[in-house]
């Protein structure tokens, strides 16, 4: 099986995200793609939580998700404390897909915002 450079949205929910050292930090519930350049911005991290319930959504700068092949998921380098700390809203709430949300961000994390 060849590794392809693109995949479908629907494919990526549900799948890992690990930070450097292996632990499991969650799973990716949604992305968040910019309407006007099709990029994607961020996207959203769930852990905790029972099937779902329960979870708040940790949005997560794409640009900072590297697929590891080894894993089947993909690495971060952040620790579980990091995240925790970050923008979050609950699974059920309202979300802000603001640019200035989006950089807020991307802010948090340090990580450039690319248009």
């Amino acid at each position: 099986m060849s590794l392809h450079p693109t995949i479908a949205a629907s494919r990526v929910e549900g799948t890992r995200v690990y930070n450097l050292t292996g632990e499991k930090l969650g799973t990716i519930d949604d992305l968040v793609i910019d309407k006007r350049n099709g990029h994607v911005r961020y996207a959203e991290l769930e852990f905790g939580g029972f099937l779902g319930l329960g979870t708040d959504r940790f949005p997560l700068p794409w640009s900072m998700l590297t697929y590891d092949t080894e894993k089947d998921g993909y690495v971060v380098n952040l620790d579980m404390d990091q995240v925790r700390g970050g923008p979050r809203h609950a699974a059920d709430a309202p979300r802000d897909y603001s640019e200035a949300y989006g950089r807020g961000v991307y802010d948090y994390y340090g990580a450039p915002w690319a248009i």
